[in-house]
């Protein structure tokens, strides 16, 4: 999953970031209001983490900003623990959380997986899509013979983005921008390396090849064996 992380406080991001990472969210930053304006809108994210005291635009504008453009990625506001006001007008302009300052990171983290998980309709923290369970917090997957596979950090990123979008075809561009971040090599033959391992584990009709077009997940698959 790819997360926006907007904050300008130096300290809290390379705080944040390791975290958020081996988590297995992407995570790209923006430290001001314009940029993070500009982010939000144009490129792809599963969930954005905003803070509100932004310089060059306020988080709070940026926000409304996203919103009438119809921007519907799931946001979580960081707002200053006794600021009731601006949880209150953060919830009013569309945010879809919020967390006071100062907080612990595994709360974050679990309400960052909740908003994703409700954006596509999975209430439960245990991942269940065509046979397959994946648990985030031991990042491995029980498959429909009921073996557990312990995943790496992408392996783990690029199963569960699929199993959040069955049946869609996506793109190695598209899987790429959700398990990589914006400064790592992207090369579309990674993917396929990763899909191949994935299937190793998990059965050859488990996740199909759309030629020209990329990969699904069925959310009805065939026999896996």
């Amino acid at each position: 999953m790819r997360v926006l992380l907007v904050e300008d406080d130096n300290a809290l991001v390379n705080r944040l970031k390791p975290e958020l990472k081996s988590a297995g969210f992407a995570v790209e930053v923006s430290v001001d209001g314009v940029d993070a304006e500009f982010m939000g809108l144009e490129e792809a994210f599963d969930v954005i983490v905003l803070d509100l005291g932004l310089p060059k635009k306020p988080g709070m504008q940026v926000l409304q900003s996203w919103r009438s453009a119809g921007c519907t990625t799931p946001v979580l506001i960081l707002t200053a623990r006794d600021a009731w006001h601006e949880r209150v007008d953060g919830l009013k302009a569309g945010a879809d959380d919020y967390l006071g300052k100062p907080f612990h990171t595994e709360e974050l983290l679990a309400r960052l997986e909740a908003l994703v998980r409700r954006q596509h309709g999975h209430a439960s923290s245990l991942l269940e899509v065509a046979g397959l369970q994946l648990d985030s917090d031991r990042q491995t997957v029980l498959d429909a013979q009921g073996q557990q596979h312990q995943l790496t950090g992408v392996e783990f990123r690029l199963l569960r983005y699929l199993m959040l979008n069955p049946d869609r075809i996506l793109s190695k561009t598209q899987l790429s921008e959700h398990v990589y971040e914006e400064d790592q090599l992207r090369d579309s033959n990674v993917i396929e390396v990763y899909i191949n391992r994935l299937r190793q584990y998990l059965g050859k009709n488990v996740i199909l090849t759309r030629r020209g077009q990329g990969y699904s997940l069925p959310s009805t698959p065939a026999a896996t064996h």
